[in-house]
């Protein structure tokens, strides 16, 4: 079987002003980076376009194929007719190198040029690191001449960020080594992806409030616990310097030659996984069909796409995909990883149940969904059937999709019922009101989507949130950080669990992006590397790169 990555080295890229051409641009509207990828010089604020979300089933290491599908039902609807354009993430460096590998998509439905995108791209997560930490020095530098702002040290909530796992650096101390050195404090790193100049330059309508937002970031307290912003020491003019060309969203063009806006790249699991609102707004005022994908499971991805991104930005889905193979359906039914090759009906109709609960959480944001099937080989008639009939009785259709070994061809079946499904009016509508207070919208999440029997919040979150409600923060939406592998915080618990206990551990505000961060269970900021990471299979053979998934 050819891999991904030789398919995308052996495949052409057309020059990309042609791309941009597609999308009725001009070589004036374009900043090239090279042949294969430039910046939108002047993005688009808006447009009539139908936007299309793509999500997915809770994830599992048999893979459900979600950035692939949304790359192949973009190609597909070209295929029908339609003047189409994706918007995807950029993937970050740490999974790159870790567990799950790049995110351009897979065989004949991937995205060029595939390393560049998945390395260092166009530099965007090289800035947003730098801007970020660049913020964390001039904190420490501040109160290192005099400290004006009165920051109390033991109260400064504002980490670094690295682009890499490494859970060395998760807790730190940092000023070690006298005076000469700054303040000693405790500290530490997240990674690139749940920094909130990420989600700040995802969210952000334009440079004007991308600078505005960096100014509300909270990077601490005062001894009487007032807050102190970066604004306050000076530092969101320098910070939108460094993010000055990142903030244009890339385009690029898929294996078929349709154009592709890359931009931001937060995780669902602890940030809002979505791309960036400029990207989105550009593509729906270049297409009349612009398909994106929210990232993980819809518990995640999804729920935040419509109750941060979507709410934000005024945008309302005109559809929703929901991918789903037999393999995972298999795996949420108790099969292991060892024997999904073998045919088991009952386990596909078992973990079908995974699929079913994501299904009606999507409807219920007034959101017509279908779902997409996709097949691998090993598939039998019988397993496709029942996935079909287990969606059947919610009034969803299940469509077979071949896109990964055919292309924009083997999808063109998704693209005509999710063309159906766009024709009417958008019923759209969030899960909870802002004027909500923040742990009732917290708890809303947690026993509407996930279905969790009781939310347990740990000592202090409540006073928290009570605090930053007086202080003018009560309409801000939820992020839940939880594992994507389970609606509960326990990864282990696949399928559709119900009436767990969900534990809140810490709430985080993110004031310049305009969202709760709530983190449940054990998950992580900053993810390490597995025992063996596909970092150990990454090199260079004749100035070619190998080992890339």
């Amino acid at each position: 079987m050819t891999s991904d990555l030789a398919i995308a080295q052996n495949a052409t890229m057309r020059p990309i002003g042609e791309i941009a051409a597609r999308l009725g641009l001009s070589d004036d509207d374009i900043i090239p980076y090279g042949r294969g990828k430039a910046k939108l010089a002047h993005p688009p604020a808006g447009g009539n376009g139908k936007l299309i979300l793509v999500t997915a089933i809770s994830p599992t290491p048999a893979g459900e194929g979600k950035t692939t599908t949304t790359i192949g039902l973009t190609d597909a609807l070209r295929h029908v007719g339609q003047n189409a354009v994706a918007c995807l993430r950029e993937p970050s460096l740490g999974p790159c190198f870790g567990v799950k590998g790049g995110a351009t998509g897979g065989g004949y439905a991937q995205v060029l040029p595939m390393e560049d995108i998945n390395l260092h791209f166009t530099g965007d997560f090289h800035a947003i690191t730098s801007a970020h930490n660049l913020l964390a020095a001039m904190v420490d530098n501040h109160i290192h001449w005099g400290n004006e702002a009165g920051i109390d040290p033991g109260r400064v909530t504002w980490r670094r960020v690295l682009d890499m796992n490494d859970r060395a650096l998760r807790d730190i101390v940092v000023g070690l080594g006298g005076r000469a050195n700054g303040q000693t404090r405790q500290s530490g790193f997240d990674i690139t992806v749940a920094s909130e100049v990420m989600a700040i330059l995802c969210l952000a309508r334009d440079k004007d409030d991308l600078q505005q937002r960096l100014g509300e970031i909270i990077v601490g307290q005062r001894a009487d616990g007032s807050m102190v912003r970066a604004a306050e020491i000076g530092a969101q003019g320098a910070m939108a310097a460094l993010l000055n060309e990142a903030a244009l969203p890339n385009l690029v063009q898929t294996l078929e030659g349709t154009p592709v806006l890359i931009h931001g790249g937060p995780f669902a699991n602890i940030a809002h996984g979505c791309n960036s609102v400029m990207a989105t707004n550009a593509a729906l005022g270049l297409a009349d069909y612009v398909v994106t994908e929210a990232g993980f499971g819809a518990d995640l991805g999804a729920e935040k796409f419509f109750d941060i991104k979507c709410r934000k930005a005024g945008l309302a889905p005109s559809a929703a995909v929901v991918v789903a193979t037999v393999r995972a359906l298999k795996m949420h039914g108790g099969v292991a990883r060892a024997d999904l090759q073998t045919e088991n009906v009952d386990a596909v109709v078992a973990g079908a149940a995974n699929l079913v609960r994501h299904v009606e959480n999507v409807k219920g944001f007034g959101v017509p969904v279908v779902v997409a099937i996709n097949r691998f080989t090993a598939d039998s008639e019988a397993e496709l059937a029942a996935v079909a009939e287990c969606v059947e009785g919610l009034g969803v259709k299940a469509v077979l999709c071949e896109h990964w070994a055919k292309g924009g061809a083997g999808a063109t079946g998704l693209a005509e019922e999710v063309i159906r499904l766009a024709e009417a009016p958008s019923g759209f509508e969030v899960l909870y009101p802002d004027r909500m207070p923040l742990w009732d919208k917290i708890e809303t999440v947690a026993r509407s989507i996930y279905r969790a029997g009781e939310v347990i919040p740990a000592a202090g979150v409540r006073e928290k949130l009570a605090q930053w409600e007086a202080a003018g923060f009560g309409a801000l939406p939820i992020c839940m950080a939880k594992t994507q592998s389970s609606f509960s915080a326990d990864p282990k618990r696949l399928g559709a669990p119900t009436g767990f206990a969900l534990p809140i551990r810490e709430v985080r505000l993110s004031a310049g992006a305009g969202f709760v961060v709530a983190l449940t269970g054990e998950v992580m900021t900053m993810p390490g590397l597995p025992r063996h990471p596909a970092a150990e299979r990454i090199g260079v053979v004749d100035g070619a790169i190998t080992g890339l998934s």
